[in-house]
């Protein structure tokens, strides 16, 4: 079906193009998000010459296209945001306090057995041998640094297995699960399986997070409310132009789409 904003056609070949900024699981996805892309597009340029508005109102930069520009002078002239003041950001702050603290640290060391995914008969010895040297260190845990020189296969056997400050996102979920869980000082119950192995970990402290103090990232606070009430904005800039356009052969799911690309 052919796609016409004001009578103006955007072309298959068009389409095809622009999907390739547009990255999805699925031909379809990635087809949809091109379409409204040069829909919106299309909606602006046209308001922009109904308007008069030209490039040179803001100059193209090194980086964009004389289209692109001339959008980025009509938006400039008719979206009007609101500026977020030190009491709108102290409330977002409040309200979003876990957003605003930095991360628990965890001082670990492991051993690492390392094994392939695909191996069971390999994996099965790999857990045997793990199991040997963790039932050493339930007796003596003083010989965990001795024995990651002697056993592990990560190059942090070097330095007695010590991993430095771990934080969520470090490692691996299932050795993160793990390592989280233990108390300051234990050693892991169980050789912790992973895609690499087995591991034997040990937590040497843990380091509490402290909330950030507002007056560190009232900007960032600041910059982020800017963002999203400009984007709210053109959202809402674009819903008022589609409705006055004349739109014929697409769908135009703009309460749950990226406008602007």
């Amino acid at each position: 079906m052919t796609i016409l904003i004001n009578s103006v056609e955007i072309a298959e070949g068009a389409i095809a193009t622009e999907m390739q900024h547009h990255p999805a699981p699925a031909l379809a996805v990635a087809r949809a998000q091109a379409t409204l892309a040069l829909v919106v597009r299309e909606l602006l340029i046209q308001e922009a010459a109904r308007l008069g508005v030209t490039a040179e109102e803001t100059g193209a930069g090194a980086n964009r296209s004389p289209a692109e520009a001339t959008i980025d002078a009509l938006l400039a002239r008719e979206v009007r945001t609101p500026e977020p003041d030190a009491e709108t950001c102290r409330r977002y702050y409040a309200n979003n306090r876990r957003h605003f603290r930095a991360p628990d640290l965890m001082e670990a060391q492991h051993i690492l057995f390392a094994a392939l995914p695909g191996d069971a008969d390999a994996r099965a010895a790999t857990r045997l041998a793990a199991e040997k040297v963790l039932a050493q260190l339930q007796s003596s845990p003083e010989k965990f640094g001795a024995l990651a020189r002697a056993h592990s296969a990560c190059p942090s056997k070097e330095v007695g297995g010590n991993l430095g400050q771990l934080q969520r996102g470090s490692t691996v979920p299932e050795f993160e699960t793990y390592l989280f869980s233990l108390d300051e000082g234990e050693i892991c119950a169980a050789p912790v399986e992973t895609r690499y192995g087995f591991h034997i970990i040990r937590l040497n402290r843990r380091i509490a997070g402290r909330d950030l103090p507002f007056e560190t990232i009232e900007k960032r606070i600041a910059e982020y409310l800017r963002d999203c009430a400009w984007h709210n904005a053109v959202r809402q800039y674009v819903q008022i132009l589609a409705g006055r356009a004349q739109v014929s052969g697409v769908d135009l799911p703009f309460a749950d789409s990226p406008l602007v690309q």
